[in-house]
């Protein structure tokens, strides 16, 4: 090989093995969790609906799926598919079916498992 193509293929190799060194993002968290029931578009373009949740896109992306753990009846798995301007940080926001279940969600803490992640 010419010493172009060693120089290029070195370079490849040693993107890659940094890349390979980058620790893993973390895969669960604690998050502060309330519910809403709001009918309407949701931030990635659907409509409003069980299995959905909002959160801030900086920490959980749209399209990310996770299981919630600690939130009573309302554990299970999700998909991020909105936002909210008072979701930042970890936060996470649970569609429910009406105003009365979100009241008794009321706020509480959850366990939030990355099950995957969406798109950055």
């Amino acid at each position: 090989m010419g010493s172009g193509v060693t120089g290029i293929l070195t370079i490849f190799l040693c993107l890659g093995a940094a890349k390979e060194r980058q620790p893993p993002r973390p895969t669960q968290y604690e998050f502060e969790a309330t519910a809403y029931s709001l009918e309407g578009k949701t931030k990635d373009g659907r409509g409003s609906r069980v299995g959905v949740v909002a959160a801030d896109p900086k920490v959980l992306p749209l399209g990310t799926q996770v299981q919630l753990t600690g939130a009573g009846l309302y554990s299970g798995t999700y998909l991020v598919a909105d936002t909210g301007r008072k979701v930042k940080g970890t936060q996470i926001d649970v569609y429910v079916p009406d105003s009365e279940q979100a009241k008794r969600f009321g706020r509480r803490t959850v366990r939030v498992r990355v099950l995957k992640w969406g798109r950055r």
